[in-house]
């Protein structure tokens, strides 16, 4: 398998495309202690591939909050936003990769779970916008991943077959979405604890896995696959 054989890369955003993990974790800890909750172990898990509008609406059924999606959902955007534009790096050998794809005229997609102002402002941040074709959020299909929608949403959109696409995931869901798509995938390693102990799980799920983008090349900057 080569990388130059896929008409189209679709990348995660959060512990795939940026080093964000660490920061969400942060914001549901100050989150839930506004309430009187202690931030359980599991939440990350059961909160893993939904939409942002989803998560708003587990948070409220599992916390009993006396909030709103949209207010829960403001509360988060107006927690995160800075540290998207300040504090959360690509991560490595994302900028190669993204090069040798407009290179070879692969077209880039983003198929995330978060919401579109903390896109945005992470992408204009970090200068990688113009190299993505197309940009959706789980909030714009019928359900967040492990359903596939929003990856054939975003093949559908730039103008490919699934087969044709190559995915980038870090987690077991969005690994699932992307092989229901009928996506080739690979998975990528993410220094978030929780994701270590999912490692199993991920080399089971995806074609292949890799611990950073370097991986993908060599010392010349050939591609290895």
């Amino acid at each position: 398998m080569t990388l130059d054989k896929f008409r189209a890369f679709i990348f995660d955003l959060d512990g795939t495309l940026v080093d964000s993990m660490w920061m969400w974790k942060a914001i549901d800890i100050e989150f839930l202690g506004r309430y009187g909750y202690e931030c359980p172990d599991d939440l990350q898990r059961a909160i893993e591939g939904m939409s942002f509008t989803e998560t708003a609406a587990y948070f409220i059924r599992r916390f009993d909050l006396p909030l709103t999606m949209d207010e829960i959902k403001g509360i988060w955007t107006e927690m995160s936003i800075d540290k998207y534009r300040c504090e959360v790096p690509v991560k490595p050998g994302v900028m190669r990769l993204l090069r040798y794809a407009e290179e070879h005229g692969i077209r880039c997609g983003i198929a995330t779970s978060n919401g579109s102002d903390m896109v945005e402002a992470v992408l204009d941040s970090q200068g990688i916008k113009p190299y993505f074709q197309v940009v959706a959020t789980a909030c714009e299909v019928k359900e967040g991943k492990p359903s596939p929608d929003i990856y054939l949403k975003v093949a559908e959109s730039l103008g490919v077959s699934p087969e044709e696409c190559l995915v980038f995931e870090d987690v077991p869901a969005g690994a699932t979405a992307g092989k229901r798509a009928g996506m080739t995938v690979c998975g990528v390693a993410d220094a978030d604890a929780d994701a270590r102990n999912l490692r199993e799980e991920m080399l089971r799920l995806t074609d292949f896995f890799i611990e950073d983008f370097r991986q993908l090349f060599d010392e010349n900057g050939e591609v290895r696959l």
